[in-house]
């Protein structure tokens, strides 16, 4: 198809001129291409040349009679009439001569050449075309309407009327189209057409759909062209599927195509599948995806998945040998990181090369930065291997699991960590890294909200499953859901704990108040309180359920309500309301008007449904009105610290502590408003828990916190510092 490119070029840019130029040279070529013919008649006629294209298109007649292939011939002619506007003798006599040709038995056929307009000659455009239709009118035959009336069943023809009548897919009652209307909207369809098997008996297709989707599936691609996995339910759901079966059904389907030898299946969830011409081996399709010289990774998580879908392909010799060659080139040639090297290894002992056990065994043994080594494996299911390389062969397994524990990403490999570190010999260590997790639960949340889900399960006899440790996690929990309001990019993760306290009409706190304590109770509800994701029905609830069990907590609601609008405000200093305000303003000026090009490029590519790109840009727009109206409003609660504020003789809002723990290690903490906190120099909120457990202590006073016990050693002013 040499031409096909230059043609469409010239279609896109309304080049006429430089259309026909290129025209001229292809009618006088002597190599037909029946498919590439086919192709650029089809393009010229659904654009704006094709009006004027139409006397220039019998040009291509000489080219068309070297054509072998019959169906291919057909289409092209089939074409060339349905283009041509010169109605000339040739023409006609090309047209008479084929149609009486091709129905040489047909008592209609001159009464059809009256009504095509080939008796008197005068204008016999898609002649061929509407011949096959004048035909195909029968009662019972099915047709598609192009002007979105969908598929029609003929219930009667009438010549002497120059009618016909239909039932059709989106229009009710029966509906009269003359001929000549006919001509410019209908389509014959054959009996065995997707659309035809669909309208005419939609229960049968159901049914077969059901026991081999692969077969409609090919049905459809067949008669409909290459489709997407969202144009698919558009033709199949509630009309084939039942809509309330979709997902099961096409999960399952979806599988199948996988490893259907005649679909292409695509691999971006926007493109489409496609039928072959032939079934093509799953072997042949992985070497053709090699050819275009992947990436390393992208070789090794290609393979993984081929032979995961496909494991029966090893017991091709000649493949198998083929996959031994390549990774062994690979150990050779290619310059593999650590992580990379371990996983073709992988490969290499699946396929069972000799010695190769021993090697991978030296490599585990030999390793030195085991932990970002499994971090780095692409496939979860080698990083599982080589976790158990290491427990196997590494007498610092414990250490490395224990560190991976916090730091993998998928919850599936953490599970499978969690489970062998739960024994005997390990349940010390583990409820010691777990109580590092309780400590700081800021610094891994993912973890932390996974490992809270392990211990609300009520079978579940894994550490901190006991009354006292699921009360300090629920206590972390709202403590990192506070956290998460303010980290845009944690949205879903705040979501997630929503959906876990509110869930089955708050069972977890339910649960969880029952063996409270009064005082673990108002922890629970001033924590709730900042959270502003929960919503006042959320927080009435909560104080409900505390007041069930703790009746006391009614009388001391009134007492706090006095004091509320001492406690709403929040305290910051002058860089952290600047910060504050600058950031409220690039959200305004910038990510805002940022978002909206976003949401108008990510609408240009259509299909809204299934458009990832717009539905993460509305996500985004979401999340910025969200963020801009939390600091708008904690704006007007904000007030500048000034040294007057600070209290020098007891722990207050702008002290900086130094104290010592029981083991004689000194600490230092600045206590200031949220906006200034920054854990990672030891700058903590005033709201937090532990800035509430120091306040209002005095130097030689001792405070304890997480089970350990500080000392208050001296007290500075924060603004003293500065200075």
């Amino acid at each position: 198809m040499a031409y096909l490119k230059d043609f469409r070029d010239r279609i896109q840019n309304n080049d006429y001129p430089g259309f026909l130029k290129i025209w001229e040279e292809y009618c006088y070529g002597d190599q037909p291409d029946g498919q590439e013919m086919v192709a650029v008649l089809e393009s010229v006629k659904s654009s704006d040349l094709g009006k004027s294209f139409g006397v220039h298109v019998e040009r291509m007649l000489p080219l068309w009679r070297e054509l072998k292939d019959q169906a291919q011939a057909l289409a092209v002619l089939r074409l060339i009439f349905d283009l041509e506007t010169s109605n000339t003798e040739e023409l006609a006599d090309l047209a008479t001569e084929y149609l009486k040709n091709q129905y040489p038995d047909d008592p209609l056929l001159m009464e059809k050449f009256r009504l095509i307009g080939l008796r008197n000659r005068e204008r016999f455009q898609s002649a061929i075309r509407n011949y096959e239709l004048l035909t195909h009118m029968k009662k019972g035959n099915y047709v598609f309407h192009s002007g979105g009336w969908g598929t029609g069943e003929i219930i009667d023809v009438s010549l002497v009327r120059e009618e016909l009548s239909l039932e059709l897919e989106h229009v009710i009652g029966v509906q009269h189209l003359s001929f000549e209307k006919a001509f410019k909207t209908l389509t014959p369809l054959t009996p065995d057409h997707f659309y035809s098997r669909r309208f005419g008996n939609p229960d049968l297709l159901e049914k077969e759909a059901r026991e081999n989707p692969g077969e409609t599936i090919r049905l459809l691609l067949r008669d409909l062209g290459p489709k997407s996995a969202a144009e698919i339910k558009e033709e199949l759901a509630d009309l084939v599927i039942p809509a309330e079966d979709w997902n099961r059904w096409w999960q399952t389907t979806r599988a199948k195509l996988k490893k259907d030898t005649k679909i292409e299946c695509p691999k971006e969830l926007k493109d489409p599948f496609k039928l072959l011409a032939e079934d093509v081996p799953h072997e042949i399709a992985l070497h053709k995806a090699f050819e275009s010289k992947p990436a390393v990774s992208a070789i090794i998580q290609m393979t993984y998945a081929f032979l995961r879908d496909f494991p029966e392909t090893l017991k091709n010799a000649e493949f198998k040998s083929s996959l031994e060659a390549r990774f062994k080139n690979m150990l050779i040639e290619e310059h593999l990181s650590a992580h990379q090297k371990l996983q073709v290894l992988f490969f290499l002992e699946d396929l069972h090369v000799s010695k190769i056990e021993a090697q991978i065994e030296e490599w585990i043994v030999q390793m030195q930065t085991v932990p970002e080594v499994i971090r780095s494996i692409e496939v979860m299911g080698f990083q599982k291997r080589a976790l158990q390389k290491c427990r196997k062969l590494r007498k610092d397994w414990q250490e490395i699991y224990l560190e991976l524990l916090f730091t993998v990403d998928q919850n599936l490999l953490r599970d499978f960590i969690l489970n062998e570190l739960d024994g005997p010999q390990t349940k010390d260590l583990l409820k010691q890294k777990l109580n590092s997790l309780l400590i700081h639960p800021l610094s891994f949340p993912e973890v932390f909200i996974w490992y809270f889900q392990k211990i609300i399960d009520k079978k579940s006899k894994l550490p901190f499953t006991d009354n006292e440790g699921k009360n300090r996690f629920f206590e972390g929990l709202l403590i990192v859901l506070d956290f998460l309001e303010e980290k845009p990019q944690h949205r879903d993760l705040g979501k997630k704990i929503i959906s876990l306290l509110t869930g089955d009409r708050y069972k977890i706190v339910r649960d969880i108040l029952q063996h409270s304590g009064l005082e673990e109770v108002k922890e629970y509800l001033l924590l709730a309180t900042k959270c502003s994701t929960l919503t006042d029905h959320d927080i009435k609830i909560l104080h409900s359920l505390a007041e069930v069990v703790h009746p006391s907590l009614t009388r001391v609601k009134k007492d706090k309500d006095r004091n509320t609008s001492e406690e709403n405000i929040i305290w910051t200093t002058q860089e952290g309301y600047k910060k504050t305000q600058l950031r409220i303003q690039q959200i305004a000026t910038v990510e805002t008007v940022n978002n909206a090009r976003e949401i108008e490029a990510a609408r240009a590519l259509g299909d809204l449904r299934e458009n990832a790109e717009f539905k993460a840009a509305l996500e985004r727009r979401d999340r910025l009105q969200s963020e801009v109206k939390f600091l708008s409003d904690q704006i007007g609660k904000a007030r500048v610290l000034t040294p007057e504020d600070v209290l020098n003789d007891e722990v207050n809002v702008g002290s900086i502590v130094h104290c010592r723990d029981s083991k004689g290690e000194h600490m230092r903490f600045t206590l200031l408003g949220p906006w200034d906190a920054d854990p990672e120099q030891h700058v903590l909120s005033f709201q937090s828990k532990l800035a509430q457990t120091m306040k209002g202590r005095t130097i030689g006073e001792k405070f304890e916190f997480q089970g350990e016990t500080f000392t208050i050693t001296d007290l500075d002013n924060y603004f003293d510092q500065k200075k």
